[in-house]
């Protein structure tokens, strides 16, 4: 109903606009009734951090440089399955803890000044082995190990020890071989059903020694993979360009060379309504979200709706995205438990996705795992419901009754996603306010810095997100995993930023990973999920449904509830050819 809703409402809105396309010189048509050419132009609302695999952490950068690199596997845009990608096929032992890959013979890397000739060499095992290697790497640069290899794959630990001590190990990882040219074997410590999903992750990507060892640092924008596309320029703040990979490797089951498009767009207009402009004019074929503002204003566009003709393509996904606040554990604010439980029964999720978010979302009554996960039993959990006297109670116990001698709090938020932080931001600020009687402070600011100040421990109450890595709960719960922590704060803590440590959630986590029954590990996981919701571990707020405006004439682009991006297949459909089709 709600997705039957949203089509009236823009077909109501965008009854009189043109519907254009950004498709640029000729297309031209291929086997199978897809065509070649055309720019796809889409925006983000944040600017990217860094493109370089190891040091992606948030979504615009992994957006554009997925486009670019590619690792062993790869996810389905259309149901995010594992595919085979730079691995032509795989075999695992029994138990799922050794893993072979074969790899393709014949994929380049793109042409860059980087090789002697300029001239992408071939990829083999070796160059996964030097990749793998320093994903193993005690580095700034490098924040992937954790959610990667960690306490996953032989000997991986041990060599990023010997990184940290100035001293690598001679044989490298002991777990990771190249057999030859062409085969890559990976030990693991314990039996793994999900490794694959891990592989498909920035951190796994390959990329060329040759690449690293010119550019170092500069690697941040200076990519250099085997993707269907190449970065053409890059103007931070502005636009990111990629244009077609003339060598790719792959082609489509008609025998046509991927891919069909000429360049990806990238710009980066902050302002929604700015966003939703360019969209109405074509300029623009896709745009995420809507601005929840004008949500009202497109309901009362309902009237003037017409059936059928719906000029634009509106895609509705629950989403494998949860949007939370987090608590900074080691500080003296946070570091009762009665606090962080007093805050999460303070606040009206219902009331703040009903009428501050307009219904784009789901009460974010459960715990860190969204509700979007086949086998979950999300309902299984006891919750966060609204309730006042229990906030009351626990905040009396904490030895804050009434609010009295708690301290006025700073919440963080990044600029950007619309207005919807700051809009969600200032209700709850009004809740606990009345509820807690706690003064709130809220502070804009930057998405980089705003990053920054979490990561590295300086903020103590702020917003976060999440959206999954690989469709599997343990993204979401290894925010919380106590081995994540860093012994000092000043140090950096990518994933569990709210420095959550709890050894009953530490060894039901870990006794999950170890499991290769999936039903037997997501009850695992949600004990685990259960013990973070008990410990009021973070607050989380609301849970994502992704909803996108796509232009008619764009095909094979698919949603999906990462809103994972693989552009490798999309093609624009000509506007005469779609007419010649009516008549």
């Amino acid at each position: 109903m709600k997705k039957v809703i949203y089509l009236l409402l823009i077909a109501g809105l965008f009854g009189s606009c043109g519907g254009g396309t950004t498709t640029t010189g000729e297309s031209r048509e291929a086997k199978g009734g897809v065509f070649y050419g055309g720019v796809f132009k889409m925006n983000e609302v944040e600017d990217f951090r860094n493109l370089y695999p190891l040091n992606i952490t948030e979504v615009t950068s992994h957006r554009i440089a997925n486009q670019v690199y590619e690792g062993l596997v790869k996810l389905s845009q259309n149901d995010l399955t594992v595919q085979a990608c730079l691995a032509e096929k795989w075999d695992k032992n029994a138990d799922a803890s050794q893993w072979t890959f074969h790899l393709r013979k014949g994929v380049k890397f793109h042409d860059d000044p980087c090789f002697s000739d300029g001239k992408g060499r071939e990829v083999t095992a070796k160059d996964f082995v030097f990749c793998f290697e320093k994903l193993c790497s005690s580095s700034p640069e490098n924040q992937q190990f954790g959610n990667t290899f960690k306490d996953r794959v032989v000997g991986a630990n041990e060599y990023f020890q010997s990184t940290l001590d100035k001293k690598p190990l001679a044989g490298g990882v002991s777990g990771i071989k190249a057999v030859d040219d062409y085969t890559i074997q990976i030990n693991l410590l314990h039996p793994f059903a999900g490794f694959l999903n891990i592989l498909s992750t920035p951190g796994c990507w390959v990329y060329p020694k040759e690449a690293l060892e010119k550019y170092t640092i500069d690697m941040r924008v200076k990519c250099v993979g085997t993707g269907p596309f190449q970065v053409k320029s890059v103007k931070e703040g502005e636009a990111v360009i990629l244009e077609r990979n003339p060598n790719y490797w792959n082609v489509d089951e008609f025998g046509n060379q991927l891919p069909y498009l000429d360049a990806v767009k990238y710009t980066f207009i902050k302002e929604k309504k700015s966003e939703l402009l360019e969209f109405k004019r074509g300029n623009l074929d896709m745009i995420f979200r809507l601005p929840i503002e004008m949500i009202p204003d497109i309901l009362g566009e309902l009237g003037s709706a017409k059936e059928g003709n719906v000029p634009f393509e509106m895609q509705v996904v629950p989403a494998m995205s949860t949007f939370y606040y987090g608590f900074q554990h080691q500080s003296n604010v946070f570091d009762k438990k009665e606090v962080r439980l007093a805050f999460n029964y303070a606040i009206d999720r219902e009331k703040i996705v009903n009428y501050t978010l307009q219904g784009e979302g789901v009460p974010g009554s459960f715990g860190i795992v969204p509700p979007c996960f086949k086998d979950y039993d999300t309902k299984a959990l006891k919750g966060y419901t609204f309730d006042v006297d229990k906030a009351h109670k626990y905040m009396a116990t904490a030895g804050y009754p009434d609010g009295k001698g708690f301290p006025k709090l700073t919440l963080q938020i990044n600029s950007g996603g619309g207005d919807r932080n700051i809009q969600t931001a200032e209700v709850i600020q009004k809740m606990l306010k009345e509820n807690l009687n706690i003064d709130i402070e809220i502070n804009v600011m930057p998405f980089a810095e705003h990053l920054e100040s979490l990561e590295t421990g300086k903020a103590l109450f702020w917003r976060s997100g999440w959206i999954a890595d690989y469709p599997d709960p343990e993204t979401f719960l290894t925010l919380l995993y106590g081995k994540h922590v860093p012994e000092k704060l000043s140090d950096r803590s990518y994933l569990n930023t709210v420095r959550y440590k709890s050894v009953r959630f530490d060894s039901i986590f870990s006794a999950a990973m170890q499991e290769v029954d999936d039903k037997k590990r997501f009850d695992l996981y949600r004990q685990a999920d259960q013990q973070m919701i008990d410990d009021g571990a973070i607050m989380p707020i609301f849970y994502d449904e992704n909803y996108r405006l796509v232009q008619p004439n764009v095909k094979n682009f698919p949603a999906n509830a990462m809103e994972y991006r693989d552009m490798t297949r999309v093609y624009f459909e000509p506007k005469q050819e779609k007419a010649a089709a009516k008549k």
